[in-house]
């Protein structure tokens, strides 16, 4: 009995933490036109998510799922994550520590680094083919997918992502990726789990169409997407915003990776 109850701990464990690599490839997203930003009758939207407008992107590839622990830690040398396992998300990263992973990776794979970093202030060679943060516009078209729904799956959340609507107090923590149901595009953990750095600095939206908006020149923080797990289900929706300073760190936040497409 006892040797029947360490094995199935052991599997609870491993099902958590995780022990075998991610293969986080790169999906292919092809660009389109959508509405950005909420309607006003969806349930739980914000002011800052009006009005909807018009967004046009252009191709890009983008991650399936959130940056690993084991990702993370092969190009930087360390992980600062407060919860620990390499299939785990990495968090405690501020957006500067996003853009250094993105450069670092860029030159280990023989790409030309999107950004050029001189101290806090970083500059976007968009021209670039190495690996970067998606803007906000991207990560809203990422996640919808072709939906118009408050989330990919519909008007819940729940078989989306973690967040406090499927967690108990004592299951509330950032859960290994790619748990929940993916989008139609194959992308996992875009509500829920933990927030997703944007490129953007935070700005109001107005009516005017847009073609790959990067957002305005400053602002108040860096937009991230998506939610946490310890976020109600309003605040994982794909029209939620949110912002930090770029120096900000949390476990309730992390990134995905994008590289420009033809």
């Amino acid at each position: 009995m006892k040797k029947l109850l360490f094995i199935v701990v052991l599997l609870f464990i491993i099902g958590i933490f995780g022990y075998s690599q991610v293969q986080n490839e790169m999906i292919l997203i092809r660009g389109g036109t959508f509405l950005m930003g909420s309607p006003e009758d969806e349930p739980g939207r914000m002011p800052n998510e009006s009005p909807q407008h018009t967004v046009t992107v252009s191709n890009f590839y983008i991650s399936r799922y959130t940056v690993t622990q084991e990702e993370y830690q092969e190009i930087r040398g360390v992980n600062q994550s407060q919860y620990r396992g390499p299939s785990q998300p990495v968090e405690m990263v501020s957006w500067y520590n996003a853009v250094d992973y993105c450069n670092r990776r860029s030159i280990a794979e023989g790409l030309t680094p999107a950004y050029t970093i001189n101290g806090n202030n970083v500059t976007w060679n968009r021209e670039a083919n190495g690996y970067r943060l998606p803007t906000e516009a991207e990560w809203e078209y990422a996640c919808r997918a072709g939906t118009t729904t408050p989330f990919y799956t519909g008007d819940s959340a729940v078989d989306a992502g973690w967040y406090r609507g499927n967690t108990t107090s004592l299951t509330r923590f950032p859960y290994p990726v790619g748990q929940k149901l993916p989008n139609a595009y194959g992308l996992y953990d875009m509500h829920g789990n933990l927030w997703e750095w944007c490129w953007d600095w935070y700005g109001d939206y107005t009516e005017d169409a847009q073609i790959n908006p990067i957002g305005p020149a400053t602002g108040p923080g860096r937009v991230y997407r998506g939610g946490s797990w310890d976020n109600d289900a309003a605040q994982i929706r794909s029209a939620y915003r949110f912002r930090q300073g770029p120096q900000f760190r949390s476990f309730f936040v992390g990134f995905r990776v994008v590289r420009n497409a033809g």
